[in-house]
């Protein structure tokens, strides 16, 4: 039986199971993380506890796949350490100018990526930071400190696979083929017209539209999770893409002449495209305009609706491909926009923030200073993972304090010179489970503080075997965790992020842009190219996009001429070396010049010789009619002055 709203999930002192079996499955994972660690008498037992917080994840695919990113970063960071003390060895101003540098690139690469790849490109970067700067002064030590750091991850993952496994944490699949069914039925209900001839339609299209493009790193995380898990993958990717294709066209479908009101409707116009090619009868003077008006017309209805349903045939088989583990029909990418203009901007910004920072620290002349750099190295590159990097800072400068409260609670009133393991665990695990707890709430703000102080309260308190109780240790960690947050948010403060207005404008550019490259796929299929565009929105919607209605307009008028023009590419490339291919010429310069009365001259000509509905030429002819009209439209959209 399908699961009614008015259900509500099982709940202890009004908090979901799933989220205290979650918890649980943390603190235990954090715990047997410092029990291996001390038993192997490591360098660095809380690198082992902090990889535990960081890997904590819900389900068993994403915790395996951000385990196999941390350990890629970790690798390539511990390889950038070794080549930045290696080069600059006697030079401890060109270290900290290269370290600030590598930051730079790695938060660029990091903007460039989404998801777990985004994160290893960040972890790369501040490891520099944990290991390098950390040992400028002795910097023959830094491939030893490199390998302990790396022994100690590899114990976090090992101990967070161990528990994922015998805790039996649920895979992703299940629940992601579940929500990717039911956007398959909102996008029916979308195309069904309930909200298509409304001021509301693009509302509806937006939402759609972001909540397949946001599924992408998690229909990646799967390929680990079974031995079938990367035909899942293959299979959810296939699905993404083509409900992308298939909401497009949806959209389509609405904006035509005729209002198909429900899937019947739709259906019946399919049923009407059998009626084509009209009688050979020839009309004389404005009568054979008009009535060319109301074929072409009713034809692009038609065949828009037999597009739709064909999208939707193919994605409903994907569904199923899915279900059932096995192959998809087409193997389908889900690429993502790049900005390289907004990823270059946020590096820059980035190295400078640590650069400031590092002239600062050397300025003051702080011992340990390398330390409270480190801090600030891992604020900057986790705040570049996420929509707002000053809102992280902010987030972090109130957090840090209440971890320094919550260890030295922990440390010195708790514990208080206890120095027995179990005792230990035991008094870990309210603060675990409770940060833990945090971040399953649906509140941005608890949830930032619970990642925050699952992250520090291993580094402040620094468990060790036996456990060491230095206040004045404590003291100076606190303080330069506190220094570092606050000095970040005042680098930031002086050299601003990449605003999210500058990140629209850009955005927005770039669409126009690629507007004057008709037909430009750079090797990739309609579908996946229009699966990109629409990440761009989705991009431009995180950075506020809503509250710009114009400029919003424009992107939705140049995703829908990108899609039709590559759309009609493909169809053009079909007619490519037969009796039409100087016709499929003439068509595609006419695109580039946006010409749409040559357009409907050419699919005239293209219908000629094609009696039936389905053959090339007819499928061909009305394509192009769609995308004249589509093309018309974007012409009378109005547009802002061009971002700069």
């Amino acid at each position: 039986m399908v699961a009614t709203t008015s259900e509500q999930p099982l709940t202890e002192a009004n908090i979901p199971l799933s989220s205290w079996s979650f918890a649980i499955r943390v603190w235990l994972a954090m715990m047997l993380a410092l029990f291996v660690s001390f038993w192997l008498q490591l360098e660095a037992p809380a690198s082992a506890a902090v990889t535990v917080g960081i890997l904590a994840e819900p389900t068993r695919g994403q915790a395996l796949d951000k385990a196999g990113f941390r350990l890629l970063g970790t690798i390539a960071g511990v390889a950038a350490s070794i080549a930045i003390t290696g080069i600059f060895a006697q030079a401890r101003d060109l270290i900290l100018a290269a370290f600030a540098v590598w930051i730079g690139i790695c938060v660029f690469v990091a903007n460039l990526l989404d998801g777990y790849r985004a994160y290893a490109a960040v972890l790369s970067g501040y490891t520099v930071a944990l290991i390098a700067t950390q040992q400028i002064d002795n910097p023959q030590h830094v491939f030893e400190s490199g390998v302990a750091r790396g022994a100690a991850i590899a114990v976090g993952v090992l101990s967070m696979a161990v528990i994922n496994t015998l805790m039996d944490t649920p895979d992703r699949h299940p629940r992601l083929m579940m929500q990717l069914a039911a956007i398959r039925r909102r996008v029916r209900e979308y195309a069904g017209g309930a909200d298509g001839n409304r001021p509301g339609s693009s509302a509806t299209f937006l939402t759609l539209l972001r909540e397949i493009v946001v599924l992408r790193p998690e229909a990646a995380s799967v390929a680990l999770e079974t031995s079938s898990g990367f035909v899942r993958s293959v299979a959810a990717r296939s699905v993404a893409v083509g409900l992308v294709a298939e909401l497009q066209e949806a959209r389509m479908l609405n904006s035509g002449p005729v209002d198909v009101a429900n899937t019947d409707q739709a259906e019946a116009a399919l049923e009407r495209a059998d009626d084509f090619p009209l009688p050979a009868l020839q009309l004389p003077g404005p009568l054979a305009e008009q009535k060319h008006l109301r074929d072409d017309e009713a034809e692009a209805s038609a065949w828009t609706a037999r597009e739709w349903l064909r999208r939707d045939e193919e994605v409903y088989q994907d569904l199923l491909a899915l279900m059932s583990a096995r192959w998809p029909l087409r193997s389908w990418r889900a690429p993502l926009y790049r900005s390289y203009r907004i990823a270059a901007e946020s590096g820059v910004r980035a190295a400078l923030w640590l650069a400031i920072a590092s002239i600062v620290y050397v300025w003051a002349g702080w011992p340990a200073a390398s330390a409270s750099l480190s801090f600030v190295a891992l604020i900057i590159g986790l705040g570049a993972t996420t929509p707002s990097p000053r809102s992280f800072t902010a987030i972090t400068v109130v957090g840090s304090p209440i971890a320094v409260a919550l260890t030295g609670i922990l440390e010195f009133i708790i514990l208080n010179g206890a120095d027995a393991f179990p005792v230990l665990a035991i008094a870990m695990a309210p603060f675990t489970i409770g940060a833990a707890i945090l971040m399953k709430s649906q509140n941005p703000l608890w949830s930032s503080l619970g990642r925050v102080n699952l992250l520090f309260l291993p580094v402040i308190l620094a468990p060790s075997n036996p456990q060491t109780y230095n206040p004045q240790s404590f003291l100076f960690t606190s303080l330069f965790l506190v220094a570092a947050a606050a000095l970040v948010l005042a680098t930031q403060t002086l050299i601003p992020p990449v605003s999210d207005e500058k990140r629209r404008m850009r955005l927005l550019a770039e669409a126009r842009s690629e507007l004057h490259e008709p037909g430009r796929l750079n090797g990739e299929d309609p579908e996946e190219a229009t699966f990109r565009d629409a990440s761009r929105i989705a991009q431009f919607l995180a950075a506020g996009g809503a509250q710009d209605p114009r400029a919003l307009a424009e992107m939705l008028s140049c995703l829908d001429q990108s899609a039709m023009v590559r759309l009609c590419e493909a169809r053009l490339i079909r007619l490519a070396g037969g009796p039409l291919a100087a016709l499929a010429d003439r068509a595609r310069a006419a695109i580039g010049k946006r010409d749409t009365l040559t357009l409907r001259t050419i699919a005239q000509q293209l219908r000629e010789p094609a009696p039936q509905v389905a053959s090339i030429e007819a499928d061909a002819a009305a394509c192009l009619i769609v995308t004249s009209k589509i093309l018309d439209r974007g012409n009378g959209v109005e547009f802002p002055e061009e971002a700069t």
